[in-house]
């Protein structure tokens, strides 16, 4: 959890506090910061205050976006730090097409895990 890269910050749309994930979700605060001790949701410091914050992109009335979870543990697995994960989330890539998230969001998590192997190796 550091301080974010300005060209990374560029990258992502919309940020969401953790309390206003865990007030949407309807938990507790400590279960959404406890979702990003564990690494199954990625935050990054951000603003002058220096507060926890999570792409809003990862975000749904129900949890985190279908297979996001999955696709984190591989490319934390595979070594990428979470401005790397962050870049490659969100960076379009003519192949898939669109952004990994996106493709996320679109029930195409098969594509974008696979990506996310091949970049291990």
């Amino acid at each position: 959890m550091s301080e974010i890269d300005p060209k990374i910050d560029a990258l992502v749309p919309a940020w969401m506090y953790l309390p206003d994930i865990s007030e949407l979700w309807g938990v507790q605060v400590t279960e959404v910061r406890n979702m990003v001790k564990a690494n199954t949701l990625l935050a990054v410091r951000r603003g002058e205050n220096r507060s926890l914050q999570v792409p809003a992109a990862f975000i749904t009335p129900d949890g985190p976006v279908k297979h996001l979870i999955g696709t984190l543990t591989v490319l934390r697995d595979s070594g990428f730090s979470d401005e790397e994960i962050l870049e490659w989330l969100f960076t379009e890539d003519p192949s898939l097409p669109g952004s990994p998230i996106q493709a996320l969001h679109e029930n195409r998590a098969t594509e974008v895990k696979r990506r996310a192997q091949a970049m291990a190796l």
